[in-house]
């Protein structure tokens, strides 16, 4: 989509710093980080919201969890703790209409989280 920054920033139109990139995915720190890690997981096929996804979707999904673990592990926080978080919908916090998780480390979580 022409207006979606996360469709810029996959296009280069935009710089951001891609801390992973693959055929599907990519990931890039937050800019209003809500924990001392805090990254997106942005599937590269521009898809709304979770109320979109399609059957083709269903290996990139797949992926996006499998990333999440791989960075945890770098990251050093696969032990301590950590939270993969997608919002659907304005009302839930979604604020890009691109869907995208955000993974959080670095700190306590607390539950409920909203």
């Amino acid at each position: 989509m022409s207006d979606c920054i996360f469709c810029k920033i996959d296009q280069g139109e935009i710089p951001a710093e891609k801390v992973f990139e693959d055929e599907g995915l990519f990931v890039i720190k937050d800019v209003n980080p809500q924990a001392p890690t805090h990254l997106l997981i942005i599937p590269k096929r521009h898809i709304p919201t979770l109320l979109e996804l399609e059957e083709q979707d269903r290996s990139v999904m797949s992926r996006v969890h499998e990333v999440a673990g791989k960075l945890a592990c770098d990251g050093g926080f696969d032990q301590s703790g950590f939270r993969v978080v997608v919002n659907c919908g304005a009302g839930a916090g979604q604020s890009v209409f691109h869907i995208h998780f955000h993974l959080l480390a670095g700190r306590a979580m607390q539950w409920p989280p909203g």
